[in-house]
């Protein structure tokens, strides 16, 4: 009897289930370098905010393995504060002034996961997974808002390509699962920062270079359905 419950519940697993899931996102900077002109800020308040992604993608079943390539829509906001420092030339702000810097990316991701199901018994698995992610950002929607730098008018430059790497736990009761990822961006997704003067105008002073080196640091948690 056993024997054929196990093949039972063989039968009823796919080889390929293709889902949907949606969910929120709590995203932080990992800051490699913010510096205005020669003058490095090392002390600033990192803020999470909140972001929410959408997804579809197919799972690949292997036994206790599985590859799940997925395509997602995602929008990450993070939060830094900073007081504006001394000795740095500037017609844009003052020393002792708090900045804000703002920032909302939209992004389409494609992660490719490999998952290890630890508990697999029908309808119930929990499995940890992993593995590398492509990003595309998408810079028409995406803005860094540098608050309080008001004088002239600056503007960040995004890389459109990015690489990350995801991990995370997903618990499953068939058809409902719930997943737990953590993901960590490989490289600065930021080109430059700019200031940009009005057609005809010139800068009122030496406006100092900005660097703000950043890349992602994204916990997320979403709830999903396979098919």
């Amino acid at each position: 009897e056993r024997e054929k419950e196990g093949d039972t519940a063989q039968r009823k697993e796919k080889v390929v289930n293709f889902g949907l899931k949606g969910g929120f996102t709590s995203s932080l900077f990992l800051v490699n370098d913010l510096s205005m002109g020669s003058v490095s800020i090392n002390e600033f308040q990192n803020k999470y905010r909140i972001g929410y992604f959408a997804s579809l993608f197919l799972r690949i079943n292997l036994g206790h393995y599985f590859l799940q390539p997925e395509a997602s829509y995602n929008v990450n906001r993070s939060s830094l504060t900073f007081i504006f420092p001394e000795n740095v030339n500037t017609s844009a702000a003052t020393a002792g002034q708090e900045v804000f810097i703002e920032t909302d990316i939209h992004s389409f991701d494609v992660p490719i996961l490999f998952g290890w199901n630890i508990i697999k018994e029908h309808p119930y698995s929990l499995a940890i997974v992993g593995g590398p992610k492509l990003r595309y950002i998408w810079g028409k929607k995406s803005k860094t808002n540098f608050n309080n730098l008001s004088r002239q008018q600056i503007s960040e430059q995004l890389r459109p390509f990015n690489l990350g790497l995801s991990v995370g736990v997903a618990v499953t009761i068939h058809p409902v699962f719930f997943d737990c990822r953590y993901d960590i961006g490989l490289n600065n997704i930021s080109k430059r920062v700019v200031y940009e003067f009005p057609e005809g105008a010139t800068a009122a002073g030496n406006e100092p270079h900005i660097r703000f080196a950043h890349r992602d640091n994204v916990l997320s948690f979403s709830l999903g359905i396979l098919f």
